[in-house]
C-alpha cells in the first residue's frame, strides 16, 4: 500500500510539474525583478543551453549555492585534470559568478533547470552526462526520476540531512525509498547523516566528512587587505559575516550598544546576499550609522561606523580584518551558516542558536571552545565587548578553530575514493580518447597523402 502511495504522489508531482509548466515565465520573472536572474540566462532554467556539449565523457555535478560551489571545486579540478569533462550547474547568481572566478572562465556553466519533466528531459538530452553528482542536500523527485529513468548513475556527496529535513522526509517515508533507492551511493559527512539517510532507504551510505573543511585558505588581495587594514588602523572591530535578513540590524544595535565603551568601533557586515546591499545601507543610515561600501570602492575614514562587504568571493578579505566574526543565518534564520571558514583562518567564532545545517562543525568547535553560541542580541553584545576586552582569550578561541578544521581534514581524499568506481570507467575513456587524437595528430603530421592534417590541427 505505501508503494502504491509513493507511486502515486510522484506522478501527482509530475502531472502538476506538467500543469504549472507553462506558467513559470512568470516565477521566473520575479526572480529576475529581484536580482536572483541573469536577464540574459533565463532560458537555462527551462533546459536551454548556448553551449556546446564537447565530445568525450561528461560529468554533471550540482552545487545550489556559493558554499557547495566552494566545498566542489577542488573535485572539479581533479576530474577536469583526467580529461573528463565537467557541466557545473548552480542555482544563484552569486554562485554562478563564484565559479567563474574560482574555476575559471572556461569552466562549462548553467544554471539548474526547474524540476519540471521539459526542463530536465531538455537539460539531459542536451548533455548526456554520464554520471550526475550532487552536493550536499540538493535532491530534486523529478531529476532524480528522469536520471533514473535514463539510467545515469547519481551520487551524493558532501551529504547532510538537518533536522528539519529529515522529520519532512520520514514523514513522506515510501516517497524517501522510492527516491533515495535511485541513488548509486550517498558520501555524507556525519554518522548522524549517514543514520538518518539509510533510514530513508539510501544504500551504500558512506562518512566521507565535510569536503568545506578540506578547501584552502579563502584567497586575499594582499594590496587591498594592507589598504583596508592601514585605513582602520588600530580601531577595535568586529564582523557579522553571511549575515540574512534582521541581522544587519541586529548587527548594527550590537555596534552601537559597544560605541559607549568603544567610541572608535567599526563593525564589518558582510551579508549572505550582496544584491540587498542597497536597501540594507538606506537602513543602517536611518539609524544614524556612516556606511561605507566596498563595492563602491568608498574610502574607509574616521567617521565609518559599518563597512559593508557587499561583493562576492572576497570573505577572505573581510575576515583577514578581524578577529572576531558572528556567522549569520543563526538568530533570526534557521540552520546556521558553515563555521569553518572563519575558524581556519584563526577567527574566534560566534554565532546563535539555529546552526542544525552545520551540528557537527559548531559541536567540535564549542568542544574545543573555538566557538560560542549565543542566544539573542544581548547576549551577542557581552560576548563580542568581552572578546574586545580579552585579546588572549579571543587568540585562544582564533587558534581552537584553526586545530579543529585542521583535524577535520581529508574529506576529498574519502570523497574520491567513493567516487571511484564511476569515475574510472570514464577516465579509461577520456585516456583512450587521447591516445586516439595522439595518434590522429601523428598521421596527420607524417602519414602519406595527407600533407594537409597536421595544418588543420586534430583535436
Amino acid at each position: 500500500m505505501s508503494e502504491l502511495w509513493a507511486r502515486t504522489a510522484l506522478q501527482t508531482y509530475r502531472w502538476l510539474g506538467a500543469a504549472i509548466y507553462p506558467f513559470m515565465g512568470t516565477y521566473v520573472a520575479v526572480r529576475l525583478s529581484r536580482g536572483k536572474e541573469e536577464r540574459g540566462r533565463r532560458r537555462e532554467r527551462y533546459g536551454r543551453s548556448t553551449l556546446s556539449r564537447p565530445d568525450g565523457p561528461m560529468i554533471w555535478i550540482h552545487a545550489a549555492s556559493v558554499g557547495e560551489t566552494g566545498a566542489v571545486a577542488a573535485l572539479i579540478e581533479r576530474i577536469r585534470a583526467l580529461g573528463i569533462n565537467v557541466i557545473l550547474t548552480t542555482g544563484t547568481v552569486t554562485s554562478a559568478n563564484f565559479a567563474r572566478d574560482r574555476l575559471g572562465p572556461d569552466m562549462l556553466h548553467q544554471y539548474v533547470p526547474l524540476d519540471l519533466k521539459p526542463a530536465v528531459s531538455r537539460f539531459l538530452d542536451h548533455w548526456r552526462p554520464d554520471l550526475a553528482i550532487f552536493a550536499e542536500s540538493e535532491l530534486w523527485p523529478m531529476t532524480i526520476l528522469e536520471l533514473g529513468a535514463r539510467r545515469i548513475p547519481q551520487v551524493l556527496i558532501n551529504g547532510r540531512m538537518s533536522d528539519r529535513s529529515y522529520k519532512r522526509w520520514a514523514k513522506r517515508m515510501a516517497v524517501a525509498e522510492s527516491l533515495f533507492e535511485h541513488l548509486s551511493h550517498v558520501a555524507v559527512q556525519t554518522e548522524m547523516d549517514g543514520e538518518r539517510f539509510s533510514a530513508l532507504g539510501a544504500r551504500p551510505v558512506t562518512v566521507t566528512g565535510n569536503l568545506k573543511a578540506d578547501v584552502d585558505m579563502p584567497p586575499v588581495d594582499e594590496r587591498e587587505l594592507r589598504r583596508l587594514a592601514i585605513a582602520i588602523g588600530n580601531r577595535p572591530r568586529w564582523a557579522a559575516i553571511s549575515t540574512h535578513e534582521g541581522e544587519e540590524v541586529v548587527a548594527a544595535r550590537v555596534h552601537k550598544a559597544l560605541q559607549k565603551f568603544r567610541p572608535d568601533l567599526i563593525t564589518i557586515v558582510v551579508p549572505r546576499h550582496p544584491s540587498r546591499a542597497t536597501a540594507l545601507r538606506r537602513t543602517l543610515e536611518e539609524r544614524g550609522l556612516t556606511v561605507t561600501c566596498r563595492s563602491l570602492r568608498e574610502p574607509v575614514t574616521p567617521k565609518t561606523d559599518i563597512y559593508l562587504g557587499d561583493t562576492i568571493g572576497e570573505m577572505g578579505l573581510y575576515l583577514r580584518l578581524t578577529d572576531i566574526a558572528f556567522v549569520g543565518k543563526s538568530l533570526l534564520g534557521e540552520g546556521g551558516q558553515n563555521p569553518l571558514e572563519p575558524a581556519m583562518l584563526g577567527t574566534a567564532v560566534l554565532s546563535g542558536p539555529h546552526v542544525s545545517a552545520f551540528t557537527e562543525a559548531y559541536q567540535r568547535l564549542v568542544d574545543a571552545r573555538a566557538a560560542r553560541l549565543v542566544d539573542d542580541e544581548t547576549a551577542l553584545a557581552k560576548m563580542v565587548h568581552h572578546l574586545l576586552s580579552q585579546p588572549k582569550a579571543c587568540e585562544a578561541m582564533g587558534r581552537a578553530g584553526a586545530r579543529v578544521v585542521a583535524e577535520m581534514g581529508g574529506a576529498l581524499d574519502r570523497t574520491w575514493q567513493a567516487l571511484d568506481p564511476y569515475i574510472h570507467p570514464l577516465r579509461v575513456q577520456a585516456a583512450l580518447r587521447g591516445e586516439g587524437s595522439k595518434s590522429h595528430h601523428a598521421l596527420g603530421a607524417a602519414g602519406p597523402g595527407h600533407p594537409g592534417r597536421s595544418a588543420l590541427g586534430w583535436k
